[in-house]
C-alpha cells in the first residue's frame, strides 16, 4: 500500500473506480450551481465540493483551467462529496457561461470589493456562484459577462477569503434564502 498511496500512513483500504464527472447540460436544473475558474489548489476545490453538498448545491462546474476533481488531494479533501454533488469539468469558461445563461440562470461574479452585500442579493432562483483563481480572482472579462458581482462583507484588515470559505458562506446563504423561499411560498 505504501507504494501506490500517495499519503504518508494510508489506509488499508485501496480501490479503482470510474470516473463520475457529468455532461454539463445535465447539471443545468435550475438550482444552485458552483462555477470554478481557475481554481488551482486540489485541497480548496475538494472543499469546494464538500460546502456545495452540505448546502445543497445542484452542481458543480469546474472550467478548464481549474486542478484535475481526480487529484488524490482534491478527492481526500472532498470528504466524499465528489459522490453527492453532479460535478462537470473541463468545461471552457464561455461555454458553461452561455449554457447557463440559455438556461435561466442568474450568474455572479464573487469579487472581494465592489459587489453587492452577498445578504441583499437574491440567491434564491437558478442561480451560478462564479468563484476565481485563489491569487488572482476572476478575470476582468469574465466579470463583465455576468449578472452582477457579489462581495462578502469583511473588516477593514482582512484582505480577502479563500476561495473555499466564500464557496462555503455563500452557499449557505443561497440555502437560507431557498428555506425561506419555500416556507413563504
Amino acid at each position: 500500500m505504501e507504494r501506490v498511496a500517495d499519503t504518508v500512513t494510508p489506509q488499508a483500504l485501496c480501490a479503482v473506480v470510474g470516473a463520475i464527472d457529468r455532461d454539463l447540460g445535465a447539471l443545468l436544473d435550475r438550482g444552485l450551481v458552483l462555477v470554478c475558474v481557475d481554481v488551482r489548489d486540489p485541497g480548496n476545490l475538494g472543499a469546494v465540493l464538500r460546502s456545495a453538498a452540505a448546502a445543497g448545491a445542484d452542481g458543480v462546474i469546474c472550467c478548464s483551467g481549474t486542478v484535475d476533481l481526480y487529484n488524490p488531494k482534491a478527492v481526500r479533501s472532498s470528504a466524499g462529496a465528489l459522490f453527492q454533488v453532479p460535478i462537470a469539468i473541463d468545461a471552457p469558461i464561455a461555454d458553461a457561461l452561455s449554457q447557463l445563461a440559455t438556461a435561466g440562470y442568474r450568474c455572479w461574479a464573487t469579487v472581494v470589493r465592489g459587489g453587492v452585500d452577498y445578504t441583499e442579493a437574491d440567491l434564491a432562483g437558478a442561480t451560478a456562484l462564479v468563484l476565481g483563481n485563489e491569487a488572482a480572482g476572476l478575470p476582468d472579462q469574465v466579470v463583465a459577462r455576468l449578472g452582477g458581482s457579489l462581495t462578502i462583507p469583511m473588516a477593514s484588515a482582512t484582505e480577502s477569503l479563500n476561495v473555499a470559505m466564500t464557496a462555503a458562506v455563500l452557499s449557505f446563504e443561497a440555502a437560507r434564502q431557498r428555506r425561506a423561499s419555500s416556507a413563504a411560498g
